[in-house]
């Protein structure tokens, strides 16, 4: 196994410098020295900016000074929006990140896998209409219309109704305590729009591993229905359900995005578009270099996940 995983990372890396290479390369179409200094600069204005960014060495010098940052995991270099060191922002976007994505992940796994089970079990009939009515639903419905109805029922409307806020609509405070007031609204509007999409999908596997040749013998055998749907036919369903699960494993450093936006979470998603508006090239570089790395790793554990609970997959 581990030489198996000395192999995928090597053949990886020529792919993860590419990555790096293309996101320096874009990012410089378009000079950000202008953006910065506003109208009428002077020709010494310019240059002394462009050499504070660190812009005036060329392309390759850059890429290789990057690089080197990279292997020794010190993103030093400031942002030119926030004038802070661009790791001390990494490390307090990771909390907030963290909060909400690891419990939304979690939760919405585990509650679609059991939805899409009971619905396969009870196929065709009320309450299997009625959680594909529930799936379709949440998968037409714009994620903002979610994130305005949660925010109005759950915040103010029910703040209303208890006389104090029970889930706040903006900020964040680290702690045990602080996170069911700030992270569970935006974590269980994420659970109800994601659910739309994997409870269909884990409908849809167990369904067609309903049909497969081992539940016909396992019938012909005598065994119970429920032992054979929420036994045998969930463990060799795995291999479809880890590879669902490790598809958005990488969203949990990216973050939700329009959560972090619309609650003010300082998570990655909100710091790296607001990178992204100010054409702050450190940050955007280091968080695209992170992203490019854990999705790599994410793809190299599902197979070394496939292998654990398969044992006709072999690591070769």
């Amino acid at each position: 196994m581990w030489a198996y995983i000395f192999r995928r990372v090597l053949y990886n890396i020529p792919v993860y410098l590419g990555i790096v290479l293309l996101v320096m390369a874009l990012l410089r179409v378009n000079d950000p020295v202008y953006a910065y200094l506003g109208k009428n600069p002077t020709e010494e204005q310019i240059a002394q900016l462009r050499t504070d960014m660190g812009l005036d060495a060329p392309f390759l010098v850059q890429y290789v000074d990057f690089l080197g940052d990279i292997v020794t995991l010190s993103f030093d270099d400031r942002s030119w929006d926030q004038k802070r060191p661009v790791q001390d922002m990494i490390f307090d976007a990771i909390p907030p990140t963290m909060a909400i994505t690891i419990p939304q992940l979690v939760i919405t796994a585990l509650l679609s896998i059991a939805a899409g089970l009971i619905s396969a079990f009870y196929r065709g009939r009320w309450l299997d209409r009625g959680l594909v009515f529930a799936m379709v639903l949440g998968m037409s419905v714009s994620y903002l219309v979610y994130i305005i109805l949660g925010q109005f029922f759950g915040a103010f409307w029910l703040s209303e109704k208890l006389g104090f806020e029970l889930f706040a609509i903006e900020g964040y405070q680290a702690g045990v305590t602080n996170w069911f007031h700030y992270c569970a609204l935006p974590v269980a509007i994420g659970v109800i729009v994601a659910m739309g999409y994997d409870t269909r999908f884990y409908r849809a596997v167990m369904v067609e591993e309903s049909g497969k040749d081992y539940i016909t013998t396992a019938v012909s055998k005598g065994v119970g229905k429920r032992r054979i749907m929420f036994v045998h036919m969930l463990k060799n369903a795995m291999i479809p359900i880890i590879t669902r699960i490790m598809i958005t494993l990488p969203f949990i450093i990216t973050g939700s995005i329009l959560l972090e936006m619309y609650f003010g979470i300082p998570g990655m998603g909100r710091t790296l578009i607001n990178a992204v508006n100010s054409n702050d090239f450190p940050v955007i570089q280091a968080f695209a270099a992170l992203f490019a790395a854990f999705f790599i790793v994410s793809l190299i554990l599902t197979d070394v996940c496939y292998a654990l609970v398969d044992p006709r997959v072999r690591l070769s």
